[in-house]
C-alpha cells in the first residue's frame, strides 16, 4: 500500500490503522524509492526558484508566472496535472524544478509521495 486518491482519513475509519508496507520487500516499481523521476531535478517546499531554477506552484499564493497544479489550492486538481506539469516542464530542458509546498493532508499525502519519489536520489 501507498497513498493515493482514496486517502488515509478515508480509510482508516473502515480499516482500523495503516502503516506503510516493510521497504525491504519490493512488490512493484512504485514502491521503489526514487520513481515517477523527471531527468530534472526536484526541490521540494519552496517558496520561490533559485538561479538556474524552473518554479512549479501551488495554490493561490503562487507567482502568476509560474505553471500552477492548482491556482485554488485544489488536491484533487493538483494531483490530476501533476505528471503532465512535471513531463512538461522537463521537456522544456529545466535542469532544477522547485516545487511549492503541498499540504501532506488526504490527497496531498499522495502528491507528496510521489513527488519525494520524484525527487529522490536514482538508483
Amino acid at each position: 500500500m501507498r497513498p493515493g486518491a482514496i486517502s488515509r482519513e478515508e480509510l482508516e475509519p473502515i480499516t482500523g490503522a495503516l502503516r506503510m508496507p516493510d521497504k525491504s520487500h519490493i512488490a512493484a516499481p512504485g514502491m521503489l524509492g526514487s520513481h515517477y523521476a523527471p531527468r530534472a531535478a526536484l526541490r521540494l517546499n519552496a517558496y520561490e526558484a533559485r538561479n538556474g531554477e524552473t518554479f512549479l506552484g501551488f495554490g493561490p499564493d503562487a507567482p502568476k508566472t509560474a505553471p500552477n497544479l492548482s491556482a485554488s489550492g485544489s488536491l484533487r486538481e493538483a494531483a490530476a496535472n501533476l505528471f503532465a506539469a512535471l513531463h512538461k516542464l522537463d521537456a522544456s530542458g529545466a535542469r532544477t524544478i522547485a516545487v511549492m509546498p503541498i499540504p501532506n493532508e488526504g490527497l496531498g499525502e499522495a502528491i507528496n509521495d510521489r513527488l519525494a519519489r520524484a525527487a529522490a536520489p536514482r538508483t
